[in-house]
């Protein structure tokens, strides 16, 4: 059996774009234990966090409330941008396929809260939907 090539493309990106339903992630779920994210001498909290195919690396952060935390997001995806949301704290960043970005917030209440991605490519479920999402612990 033999394929045009503009069908063997179309195919091609049609199956990178339309994952089987049965793959999962590696390390999707929560990874153990929560990490919880020290303190710098300069006061500044620091912890880099992956962006998968729908899932955040570490899943669980804890960090300290009146002290800056830096978050340094890395998407591993080669084609599928991600964001890095905490409405309760309004914190909303972009993290383009391939790209790092650095994100700078300083939580001042105790509490926990959810963190997801709310990307979507219509008409499928969004990143969240299909469980990209995590916990920020604030002590």
């Amino acid at each position: 059996m033999t394929y045009s090539r503009p069908l063997l493309l179309f195919l091609l990106g049609w199956s990178v774009l339309w994952p089987a339903a049965d793959v999962v992630a590696v390390d999707a779920g929560p990874p153990g234990s929560p990490w919880r994210v020290p303190v710098g001498a300069d006061g500044v909290q620091r912890v880099s966090v992956i962006l998968d195919s729908y899932s955040f690396r570490p899943y669980h952060v804890i960090v300290g409330a009146g002290k800056p935390v830096e978050v340094t997001l890395t998407s591993v995806t080669m084609l599928t941008p991600h964001n890095f949301i905490i409405d309760a704290l309004a914190v909303q960043e972009e993290v383009g396929a391939g790209k790092t970005v650095v994100l700078t917030f300083t939580p001042t209440q105790p509490g926990t809260f959810p963190i997801y991605c709310d990307k979507r490519l219509w008409p499928l479920p969004s990143h969240r939907e299909k469980g990209m999402e995590g916990i920020l612990d604030v002590e």
